[in-house]
């Protein structure tokens, strides 16, 4: 005779995700997005990890919380694409910063701080930051020469070079990872002493094993470490680059943009001022691309500024199309606003946060958005809501009363006839629910959402195999015993469907809110930090039994139709 009993709520994972400590502040930002053209997938899923991490943290009854976002406006690719354009770079900006404000608002991002560095209580920020190093000793004058990358805004070592033939056929040296070509500059410009910092950087990843998540990429920063580390040029000749902060007290120079652009964690919250009730308490989510600057550049300029370096820095990997890079060349940047057109704003958000793996480049196109969003939200997950609440099996329309003699807490494994009606696989249902909570937070605190979706969509399979292996709709109502076993089987499922509501309320907010307001689950009861499973269970009582459930607002996800390029081709045939 076995007894089951469920495991505690997640008390102690949730206070985990949330920060640093019960009550704590904390900033989660994405990175500050380049002006010079349209946002991509790849920007609206940095976002997208962001929103997921502050709303799960919000969830979990932390303390408080700002989610940053915004776009960096200066520097050399600006002003040469506002040139391309025929327009000015404060016009330009102006433009594309309202797009990524747009995209960002339409995808359901929850930020609470959208930073333009053009702003000046950026560039105040960014010119007492500056004085911060000047004062510190950090910064020389000296001449800089070297292979200058302008879409990547910094100087790349020759070991980070090869030549390849460009469209005229004459060879030229490019960035090996990007392929972007390279000239050779030679300037007098403000160095930052990096090369000083190598101790210091070492003795900060030691401290804190977890400050680069996912692993692979803190062992990146580690290789870099024990590379040449050279001093690092922080500013431009002010008659190269016209479109960018001054260097105070010396107007010959302007600031390097990258240095600008990072000040911007500090800016929002207020440096040089108010910073202090919130910084170092700051994660950061940045794209594999920009590591360096996130992890090796930014944590020496703020210990050279006299700050401490940000507490986490989450790294996340690039989304391909059909296998190849995205790029204008070939004609295949996905635009966000015509997926979420295409998809729904739930519909795409969980395609990239389902399919999005940091650790590695993941491939989108539409044939597996399409087939995922219509097998995982509307046909398990709202199949399964659907066919629970249905009139004809629950005609009373309220959350079901569980019959404790029907689904013991003791089960009989001995082979003798069990007092209940419930099998061994409906113990590990409800077994396998309780644990979600748990491992959902640990996945989020772990920057692995993907896996956290992963776990919450196999629990719904299996609750899919359990409303159909007892097939309710074939049960008497009008026989008592029968009548008692129907409502628990649906007061587990609905159980089952409350916990993936709630646990989804980050990744799908609408949907989320859609399934959670037919159960009747009022937004006071949607907090996940003493989210209890299937109390009855437990002999506890149940504060939704026999309450009269939402309104019916019809499917909780519509399937999505044939992708275009499907389209396309059948009607060729």
């Amino acid at each position: 005779l076995l007894r089951h009993r469920l495991p505690p709520p997640p008390r102690r994972a949730a206070a985990t995700v949330a920060g640093p400590g019960p009550g704590s502040r904390l900033l989660l930002s994405t990175p500050i997005f380049y002006a010079n053209g349209p946002p991509h997938i790849g920007h609206l899923y940095s976002a997208l990890l962001a929103d997921a991490l502050h709303r799960y943290r919000g969830l979990c009854g932390a303390g408080p919380g700002r989610l940053s976002t915004g776009t960096d406006e200066h520097g050399l690719k600006i002003q040469q694409a506002a040139a391309a354009a025929g327009t000015s770079p404060p016009e330009l900006c102006e433009r594309v910063s309202g797009l990524f404000h747009h995209a960002l608002t339409q995808a359901a991002v929850s930020f609470t701080d959208f930073t333009r560095t053009s702003e000046p209580c950026h560039q105040r920020a960014v010119r007492h930051f500056w004085g911060a190093l000047r004062n510190g000793g950090a910064l020389y004058k000296g001449s800089y020469e070297g292979w200058y990358c302008t879409p990547e805004e910094c100087f790349l070592p020759e070991s980070q070079l090869t030549e390849r033939r460009d469209a005229q056929g004459r060879l030229c040296k490019v960035s090996v990872e990007t392929g972007h070509q390279v000239h050779w500059t030679k300037e007098e410009n403000y160095m930052f002493r990096l090369s000083a910092f190598r101790a210091p950087l070492k003795e900060w990843l030691r401290d804190n094993p977890r400050a680069v998540c996912p692993e692979p990429f803190q062992q990146r920063v580690w290789r870099w470490l024990e590379e040449d580390l050279p001093d690092l040029s922080v500013s431009r000749e002010r008659s190269r680059l016209r479109w960018g902060i001054p260097v105070p007290s010396d107007p010959t120079q302007t600031i390097y943009v990258w240095v600008d652009a990072l000040v911007n964690y500090l800016s929002v919250l207020g440096y040089p001022e108010g910073h202090g009730q919130w910084w170092p308490n700051a994660h950061h989510v940045v794209g594999k691309d920009i590591l360096k600057f996130h992890a090796v550049y930014w944590p020496a300029l703020l210990l050279a500024a006299g700050l401490a370096p940000p507490e986490r820095i989450l790294v996340h990997s690039h989304w391909t199309v059909r296998g190849q890079k995205m790029s204008k060349s070939l004609g295949n940047v996905v635009d966000p606003l015509a997926c979420i057109g295409q998809f729904t704003v739930d519909g795409f958000r969980y395609f990239l946060l389902r399919q999005g793996v940091p650790e590695r480049d993941c491939d989108y196109y539409e044939e597996k958005v399409v087939k995922l969003v219509n097998s995982e939200l509307a046909d398990a997950l709202g199949g399964l809501l659907n066919r629970s609440t249905a009139p004809s099996i629950n005609p009373s329309n309220t959350y079901p009363r569980f019959s404790e003699a029907c689904f013991p807490r003791d089960q009989d494994l001995s082979g003798r006839k069990a007092k209940g009606r419930a099998s061994a696989e409906d113990y590990e249902l409800v077994a396998l629910v309780a644990a979600l909570p748990l491992q959902v937070a640990t996945y989020f605190e772990d920057f692995q959402i993907y896996k956290a979706l992963e776990c919450i969509a196999l629990c719904v399979r299996h609750t899919n195999g359990f409303f159909q292996r007892h097939r309710p709709w074939k049960l008497d109502r009008q026989d008592p015993e029968e009548r008692l076993w129907l409502d628990t089987i649906l007061h587990i499922t609905l159980e089952c469907l409350r916990i993936y509501g709630m646990l989804l309320q980050p990744v799908v907010p609408h949907a989320a809110d859609r399934l959670l307001s037919r159960l009747a689950v009022e937004p006071a009861e949607r907090c996940l930090l003493s989210l209890a499973f299937l109390p009855r269970y437990e002999g506890k009582p149940c504060p939704f039994e026999g309450r009269p459930l939402g309104p019916n607002t019809g499917l909780l996800f519509h399937r999505l139709g044939k992708p275009r390029q499907q389209l396309a081709e059948t009607e060729k045939l």
